[in-house]
């Protein structure tokens, strides 16, 4: 019996829990320092087995996933490299930055033991437990990034167990990854905080900018709703990257400030241009280390009970509402409907459905 030891299950480690559970010649054990967590993985059926104990939770496993905050990873490598560790024990993680905790595994010398980073590009608005999915990771890139001196079975019988996700794995250098994920998701997460933060601070002296921001701001900036404590030590982890990032990124400011005191019209006409050739080629439907929110939005007239209607016609389909807003209805004025999902599947069942009889946009 092949032993999996999943350290923090929440979304990222109960969802691959629930991708091994169950599956021929796997036990899935959890580990918490917190026995209230121990008895909710328990009861909501996501491991076998699961304790409070390092020690226990460790000992003769063959894979160990480290699902902890980024902050906490070196802090568990290193209780690991102390505990008797079954020889050929593959440890991995899930964080978003690689470089570092690959250095630190390289620097313990983890004796007989292999570490292999990996970074689950998949993930949700809602976290914990409670979220987790054994369809999470289906179609999201799943990146490994094994060091040089990783022998080669070690990093197969870890893509073969991962296969259980039906992710697409990717091996990439961790240098190379904290370089990439930094560019496409830390300096946005930066961004979208500095924006929230400028209009914020105009909202002060007037209250138009916070009422007037809805909608469309709110769709731009809403990673900068992230968990502060986990965005500290993510950028704080890659620093050296992101600095190069945002010094990039004032230069990128600045040829926008040197084209408009000079007018220069056809240079920012050629920014957007190039701008919108690159984001036209990004592929719409895959997962992504940013994650997607699953909305349609369906015009609906002003008549008494229509949104009532709407709803409950999903609900007879059986297909699950994760939010829904009005974003206009006024008397004679067509109101739009945003509807909100969880998973890709119930929307694009919602889409078929209403499409019927409404207009219905992505």
């Amino acid at each position: 019996m092949t032993k999996v030891s999943i350290f923090g299950v929440g979304l990222i480690g109960g969802s691959l829990a629930l991708c091994f559970k169950g599956k021929p010649g796997l036990t899935v054990v959890g580990h918490s320092n917190n026995p209230k967590s121990v008895e909710k993985y328990l009861k909501r059926e996501v491991v076998d087995y699961a304790t409070t104990s390092i020690e226990e939770a460790a000992a003769e496993a063959d894979f160990i996933f480290l699902c902890v905050p980024v902050g906490n990873l070196e802090e568990y490598l290193h209780k690991l490299s102390a505990l008797p560790l079954k020889p050929g024990c593959v440890i991995t993680d899930v964080g978003s930055t690689k470089a570092s905790v690959t250095a630190c595994a390289s620097r313990l010398k983890l004796p007989g033991v292999h570490f292999i980073g990996g970074h689950p590009m998949a993930g949700k608005e809602k976290s914990g437990v409670e979220a987790a999915s054994s369809r999470l990771f289906e179609n999201a890139f799943y990146v490994l990034t094994p060091d040089a001196g990783t022998p080669k079975e070690a990093y197969d019988r870890l893509a073969e167990l991962l296969q259980h996700t039906r992710a697409h794995l990717v091996k990439v250098d961790p240098v190379l990854h904290d370089e990439i994920v930094g560019a496409i998701s830390h300096l946005p997460h930066i961004i979208a905080v500095a924006l929230v933060n400028q209009i914020a601070r105009y909202n002060e002296s007037n209250e138009l900018y916070q009422n007037l921001a809805a909608g469309g701001f709110r769709d731009i900036t809403r990673i900068a709703s992230s968990d502060p404590v986990i965005w500290r030590d993510i950028l704080i982890n890659n620093r050296e990257v992101v600095l190069k990032l945002l010094r990039d990124w004032n230069d990128e400011i600045a040829g926008f400030i040197g084209r408009l005191e000079a007018e220069d019209g056809l240079g920012i006409e050629r920014e957007f241009q190039k701008a919108n050739q690159f984001r036209n080629g990004l592929p719409e439907r895959r997962k992504g280390v940013i994650h997607s929110f699953y909305d349609i939005y369906v015009d609906v007239p002003d008549h008494p009970g229509i949104i009532a209607q709407i709803t409950t016609l999903l609900g007879s389909h059986r297909i699950n509402l994760s939010n829904i807003q009005i974003i206009e209805s006024r008397e004679d004025v067509p109101g739009v409907l945003r509807l909100s999902f969880r998973e890709e599947a119930q929307m694009d069942k919602a889409l078929e459905l209403l499409k019927k009889d409404y207009a219905v946009h992505v």
